[in-house]
């Protein structure tokens, strides 16, 4: 029972990613137009829609659409596809790690979700704060980053007490 209820954990978290990401896209896609600018903290934090055909800033934007479909749909599908079965399979797992591949796989499962449906990625978020600026992004990639902030600092804390 208790696999049971970890397994569901994990779809869970995954699925509340993915789907946070699609809910915010939809938002952006019914209320900003292209390329629209709404100041949202000053010029901090602005609502821009724009729809991604690359990957991350666009990169591959340019592939031919037989190589941009295998790298940037067919693998990061089947690389999403094994993460779920690498958490499901492996019960033993440090729960900052389960966290961090969950977010990583929801964040990706929420743009490649759009990549099928729409051949793009929308992407409505920038920040511009000083010495902090980005590119135009999303809550799926936002996901992805904190997935990594978690597996990095797990592997850290791992790291760190194997040396101690």
């Amino acid at each position: 029972m208790k696999l049971i209820l970890r397994n569901l954990s994990i779809l869970l978290i995954v699925l509340a990613n993915a789907g946070c990401d699609q809910l915010s896209k939809n938002v952006a896609r019914q209320n900003i137009a292209y390329h629209e600018t709404i100041n949202v903290i000053g010029k901090h934090l602005i609502l821009t829609k724009v729809e991604n055909s690359g990957a991350f800033l666009s990169t591959g934007d340019s592939m031919a659409d037989s190589v941009k479909f295998i790298f940037l749909s067919l693998i990061p599908l089947l690389a999403l596809c094994y993460g779920i079965y690498y958490l499901l399979r492996n019960s033993q797992l440090n729960n900052l790690l389960v966290l961090g591949i969950c977010f990583v796989i929801g964040g990706g499962l929420g743009n490649l979700y759009d990549r099928f449906l729409y051949g793009s990625v929308t992407d409505f978020l920038h920040i511009d704060f000083y010495i902090l600026k980005t590119g135009i992004f999303n809550l799926a990639d936002v996901s992805i980053m904190i997935g990594m902030i978690m597996l990095v600092i797990h592997l850290y804390v791992k790291r760190t007490l194997q040396f101690t």
